[in-house]
């Protein structure tokens, strides 16, 4: 299914919906960033909220960018602030949503729905500052060659949203050609089981020149 059509759909109940990777990778940023100081943030893929809410916590100001429309509605109902400014937005085209610099910039979630890294990782490196960093939680490949993807059921009909896999390597390859250089890789585990596929992969970068 279309990744904007199904999203819209999925908006209504998916604060609600029993979602192992929503939950996980909520709490893989949290620890992911909590020794990271960033004042301008730039959310990608803030979906109804779930890491807003904790990023404006610490950031001065936070861009946050969603492809779905019907998202958007429902993080602006729970989230109001100075500090944040909602957007629509195609990260697959050119980045003309913005033309401030930020210190982080974070996708969750996001990824598995693009095809082209490089494209991404170019426009998010012309936002980024020197010494800013990247933050990408994802759907971990082990999972993904698992067969998992993102679906969920609506009115008695599962919805499949179409994916790519990407390798770890995909990565840091396609980051390293735009001067972003990876600093922290981790796993998560649903409850913490290390002898299972991981759930969650991050992946750090920062920009040093």
């Amino acid at each position: 299914m279309d990744t904007k059509q199904a999203y819209n759909i999925w908006a209504s109940q998916y604060d609600t919906n029993d979602n192992k990777t929503r939950d996980l990778e909520a709490r893989a940023l949290r620890t992911t960033l909590a020794n990271i100081s960033f004042k301008n943030c730039l959310e990608i893929g803030c979906g109804t909220g779930k890491n807003t809410e904790w990023l404006i916590q610490r950031a001065e100001h936070v861009t946050a960018i969603d492809l779905s429309v019907e998202m958007l509605a429902k993080a602006k109902e729970k989230i109001i602030s100075d500090k944040i400014k909602f957007k629509q937005a195609d990260i697959t085209k050119p980045w003309t949503f913005t033309d401030q610099q930020y210190d982080l910039i974070s996708f969750s979630l996001v990824l598995e729905h693009v095809e082209n890294l490089a494209h991404i990782f170019k426009e998010a490196s012309l936002l980024l500052k020197i010494g800013g960093h990247v933050y990408i939680g994802e759907l971990h490949p082990y999972k993904q060659y698992a067969g998992t993807k993102a679906r969920f059921e609506a009115e008695q009909e599962l919805h499949v949203l179409k994916c790519y896999n990407h390798n770890i390597s995909e990565f840091t390859q396609a980051a390293k050609e735009f001067k972003l250089v990876p600093e922290d890789v981790d796993e998560y585990f649903d409850d913490e089981d290390r002898t299972a596929l991981p759930r969650i992969l991050t992946i750090v970068f920062k920009k040093t020149q």
